[in-house]
């Protein structure tokens, strides 16, 4: 694809939009004036500088966002990036409800989409919390003691797919719910799956 134009292959996706149509397009143009590269990743028009991630349009029910892959490197000198869940660690989002919204913070959506670049260009990464970090559930640890193979499976897995599972089969209060939630996932991690695959 041509960096700054629009990718045709996903035009299907913004010409069936229903909810944020209008704001999809704005921030669609916004970031494309930026001269990013036009995908489609995760469901979502994604937008990259060589082939590396910068920023992705996706809706919710009551918002439309942008999200920055690396936003928590960013300065956010307006104070407007919010972080999703507080076990995101890298992605950060500016929110939107309308188009008028959009249409007045185009220069500083700009600014940082620009800054977002140069984090690329200088090749900063993330500092994430190493698994390591995050309290193994007592449940998941007792089926690795009952099948061996699924710890052999479980630490095989990228680190980002065991964190996942973690934080998955660690939200529950109660233990039953926890155990429930290790039980329907012993196939997907022995097969090498992520909890979205």
């Amino acid at each position: 694809m041509i960096k700054g134009e629009k990718n045709t292959k996903i035009d299907p996706y913004f010409n069936k939009l229903k909810k944020w149509k209008e704001e999809f397009e704005l921030l669609r143009d916004i970031v494309l004036d930026c001269e990013l590269t036009e995908d489609f990743k995760w469901m979502h028009p994604c937008y990259t500088f060589d082939n590396q991630n910068i920023v992705l349009i996706h809706g919710f029910k009551d918002y439309c966002a942008l999200l920055f892959h690396k936003g928590a490197l960013l300065k956010d000198p307006h104070g407007i990036l919010i972080q999703q869940t507080e076990n995101v660690q890298a992605a950060r989002q500016i929110r939107f409800t309308n188009v008028k919204e959009i249409d007045e913070m185009q220069l500083i959506l700009k600014t940082y989409i620009d800054e977002a670049i140069e984090v690329e260009k200088a090749g900063l990464q993330v500092n994430y919390k190493k698994n390591t970090e995050y309290i193994m559930p007592e449940e998941l640890e007792n089926k690795f003691v009952e099948i061996p193979d699924l710890k052999t499976a479980f630490e095989a897995l990228t680190p980002g797919r065991q964190r996942a599972y973690i934080l998955h089969f660690s939200t529950p209060k109660q233990s039953k719910t926890r155990e429930s939630r290790v039980e329907k996932y012993i196939a997907h991690i022995l097969n090498g799956k992520g909890l979205n695959d």
